[in-house]
C-alpha cells in the first residue's frame, strides 16, 4: 500500500509537472533567457530632456570604468550639456544660423567636451537649478534657440561680445554655475583631474560606425544627422561586418553605445519591452489562412502584424533595405541607448539587451530587448571601443 500511495504521488507530481511545461510552452509574450550580460550602472532618467546623447554615451563610460575595475561612479550628464550647448551656440553663430541648434546631439558630444573640459561626478553637479526634481528642458531649450537667432539676426552689423557671455548666464540659471573644483571620495579635484586620475579612461579609445552604401566602406565620414552638429567622422563597414562589431564587442565584454530610429511600430518597450520588425509568415499558414489574411483590409492586417503577443517571423534586413529606409527618412538619429547583453526567447531568437535612460518606465527595470533584425534595420551609428573590434575588421579601418 505505501509503495503504491508513493506511486501514485510520483505519477500526479509528474502530471503537474507536465501541466506545468505546457502552460509555459503554450504562453503568450515574450520569455527570455540571458546569454551574456555586462556590468552597467543604475538606470537613469532624462525625463523631459532631449539629452539622450549625453545619457547614453554617460552611461556607456560608466560601464568602461566599471569593465576596467573602478568603483560604481554616477557621472554628470548635465556638465557635458552645459559644455555642448555653449559650444553648439558658438557654431551656429559662426555659421550665420545655418546649422541645427537643438537639444540633441551624438555620442562624440561626450567624449570631445571631456576632452576639453573634463567631467564631475552627479554630486558636483545635478544641473537642477530651476525648481525641478528632474529634467525638464523646453523653457531652457527655447531660451537659447531665441538667443542665439537673435545674435545672428541683430542689426547692429557686428557682433558684440556680450552675447556670449548671455549664453553662458542662461545656462548658469537653468542648470548652475560649473565647479571649478569638488570634493569626491575625500579628496579635492577638478573636472579635468577626475576625468584624468579618477574616471581614467582614454577618450581616444572610443569610435563610432555605422553601415550605409552612400559612402565608401572601410572609410571615414561626416554622418549627415541634423544633430551631428559637430561634424563627427564615422567609421563605415559592411552590415555583416558592422554586426559582427557589435557581437564581437559583447562577447569581449564591451557594452556599445547605440544609437537608433525608435519611431517604428514595433518599438513597443514600454508595453512588451521589446523592439522587433513582425513580417508575415506565410509559410506556415495553410491556403485558407493564406486566403482568409489576403481578403483583410490594410489596417486589419496591420491590427494582426502588430498584436506582438509572441514571437514570430520577423524581416530579413539587407543592406538596401538599410540604405532605402535612411534615404527616405524612415531611419532617423531619434535615441541614443546602450546595449548591456545578449538574450533570447522562447524560440531561440537573438536579442539584444538594452540600457534606456527613461526610467523605471516598464515591466523590465527601464531595459528592453530589440531583435537582431531591428538592430540591423534601424540602427543610425553605435560608439565602441575600439580595442573591442576584431582585429581583422580593425586593420581594414586603419585602426
Amino acid at each position: 500500500m505505501k509503495k503504491l500511495a508513493l506511486v501514485l504521488v510520483i505519477a500526479l507530481f509528474a502530471a503537474t509537472a507536465r501541466g506545468q511545461e505546457d502552460t509555459t510552452k503554450t504562453e503568450k509574450g515574450y520569455h527570455f533567457t540571458s546569454i551574456k550580460e555586462l556590468a552597467y550602472t543604475p538606470v537613469k532618467n532624462q525625463n523631459r530632456s532631449g539629452t539622450c546623447w549625453s545619457f547614453s554615451t554617460i552611461g556607456f563610460l560608466e560601464s568602461e570604468m566599471l569593465r576596467a575595475g573602478k568603483p560604481e561612479t554616477n557621472l554628470s550628464e548635465m556638465y557635458i550639456v552645459w559644455h555642448t550647448y555653449l559650444q553648439k551656440a558658438l557654431k551656429y553663430v559662426r555659421l550665420h544660423g545655418n546649422i541645427n541648434f537643438s537639444a540633441g546631439g551624438a555620442f562624440h558630444d561626450v567624449t570631445n567636451m571631456i576632452q576639453q573640459y573634463g567631467i564631475v561626478p552627479e554630486d558636483a553637479y545635478q544641473g537642477l537649478n530651476y525648481g525641478e526634481k528632474q529634467h525638464v528642458h523646453a523653457e531652457l531649450d527655447k531660451m537659447l534657440t531665441e538667443q542665439v537667432k537673435a545674435v545672428v539676426e541683430n542689426g547692429n552689423k557686428k557682433l558684440s561680445p556680450a552675447w556670449i557671455e548671455s549664453v553662458k548666464g542662461t545656462l548658469n540659471a537653468y542648470l548652475g554655475e560649473l565647479p571649478e573644483s569638488f570634493k569626491y571620495d575625500g579628496k579635492t579635484y577638478t573636472p579635468q583631474t577626475f576625468a584624468t586620475k579618477y574616471v581614467g579612461l582614454n577618450m581616444d579609445d572610443y569610435v563610432e560606425l555605422t553601415s550605409f552604401t552612400h559612402h565608401p566602406f572601410y572609410s571615414k565620414f561626416v554622418i549627415e544627422i541634423p544633430d551631428n552638429w559637430m561634424w563627427g567622422e564615422v567609421y563605415n563597414l559592411p552590415l555583416d561586418e558592422f554586426m559582427q562589431v557589435i557581437d564581437g564587442s559583447i562577447e569581449a565584454g564591451y557594452t556599445v553605445a547605440w544609437g537608433a530610429d525608435v519611431s517604428e511600430r514595433g518599438f513597443s518597450t514600454s508595453r512588451q519591452g521589446i523592439a522587433v520588425v513582425p513580417a508575415v509568415d506565410k509559410t506556415e499558414m495553410s491556403d485558407a489562412e493564406i486566403s482568409k489574411w489576403e481578403e483583410l483590409s490594410e489596417k486589419e492586417q496591420d491590427a494582426q502584424l502588430y498584436k506582438l503577443d509572441k514571437p514570430g517571423k520577423e524581416k530579413e534586413i539587407t543592406q538596401v533595405m538599410r540604405q532605402v529606409s535612411f534615404d527616405n527618412y524612415e531611419t532617423t538619429d531619434d535615441h541614443g541607448m546602450l546595449i548591456v547583453g545578449t538574450a533570447k526567447d522562447q524560440d531561440g531568437n537573438l536579442y539584444y539587451k538594452v540600457k534606456n535612460s527613461w526610467g523605471d518606465y516598464n515591466k523590465y527595470d527601464g531595459l528592453f530587448y530589440a531583435s537582431k533584425p531591428y538592430v540591423e534595420y534601424k540602427t543610425m551609428s553605435i560608439m565602441v571601443n575600439k580595442n573591442a573590434i576584431p582585429k581583422n575588421i580593425r586593420e581594414k579601418l586603419g585602426l
